[in-house]
């Protein structure tokens, strides 16, 4: 079992290091987005029955500093409903802090029963917002009880500059809290950690000592690759791009320096038919059914086989 694990970990982020030929990640972005609410159990559970490799997913803190799973550090009018069933008010969308709230007031909220503007095949059902522990509990016992093979999680820590102490604690605390959350769980072996702030990757970075989570880093703008290395000062395990601003000479320079490439949101299968040319190592996306689908037709390794 050591050995089959061992294989499964220098598949996902050191084959390459390794000499192997390296697998494919399919992860789900918040779960399957597209097919149920986002950031939710039953959205990560179905992503699990589809086949993903990896949930991605964000998280925040509460005011009673709690690592809650949700996309905003605030109460989003889009997708959310307050306890007595109502609509948010959408001119002031950052109202409801969920940094000031503790999670039981949280979860009296209904972020799931609203349809989606933008993803009509979502399904509705009345669902709140988990903490990062209850969703690591309900997805390892979903995989237990059905003998699947364990999933990853990319954890996706939501820092902005500027926000300290007002949406979010400082880098160093927000880091410490979730690596906290992961040693209780036991699945350090399993996780990795990416943000847009080089903050607290770098806080990572500088204290993980012989923790071996990898630690990815999101970009959204067209810089050059090497400028955005720069600004993060290290190496990272992953490069995840805004998948429109890849192209296969950004993919091979980043091959070249050991780091995997998974480029985020790809929702169309055109558009991961062109990424998978490019050599990407995985893609993120909202439609796992559609990614899982184009893999086994492409007859790729997955790493969860």
């Amino acid at each position: 079992m050591r050995l089959v694990f061992i294989g499964v970990m220098m598949g996902l982020f050191g084959a390459q290091a390794f000499g192997q030929v390296p697998r494919f990640d399919v992860q789900g972005h918040r779960g399957a987005r597209g097919l149920l609410p986002e950031n939710t159990i039953p959205s990560m559970l179905e992503a699990v029955r589809l086949g993903v490799t990896t949930l991605e997913l964000d998280v925040v803190m509460t005011g009673d500093q709690q690592i809650l799973v949700s996309h905003e550090p605030f109460m989003n009018p889009e997708i959310c409903l307050d306890p007595s069933g109502r609509t948010l008010d959408p001119s002031a969308p950052q109202a409801i802090n969920l940094y000031k709230m503790p999670f039981e007031q949280i979860r009296q909220y209904d972020c799931g029963s609203r349809p989606h503007p933008r993803f009509p095949q979502q399904r509705q059902l009345p669902v709140y917002k988990p903490l990062l522990s209850e969703l690591f509990a309900a997805v390892e016992q979903y995989t237990q009880e059905r003998g699947m093979s364990p999933v990853r999680y990319n954890i996706e820590i939501k820092s902005e500059v500027g926000q300290d102490n007002i949406s979010q604690p400082i880098p160093s605390v927000f880091a410490d809290a979730v690596l906290a959350e992961i040693a209780r769980a036991g699945l350090g072996g399993r996780c990795m950690i990416q943000s847009f702030d080089v903050r607290p990757l770098q806080y990572i970075n500088r204290n993980r000592g012989n923790q071996r989570i990898p630690l990815a880093f999101l970009v959204e703008e067209g810089k050059d690759v090497a400028v955005h290395l720069k600004e993060l000062g290290f190496l990272p395990a992953v490069y995840s791009p805004l998948f429109h601003l890849l192209d296969k000479k950004k993919v091979d320079q980043l091959h070249k320096q050991g780091i995997r490439v998974v480029p985020w949101t790809v929702n169309e299968t055109r558009e991961m038919d062109m990424l998978m040319d490019m050599g990407v190592d995985g893609i993120i996306t909202d439609y796992p059914d559609r990614l899982i689908k184009l893999v086994r037709d492409r007859n790729l390794p997955v790493s969860r086989e």
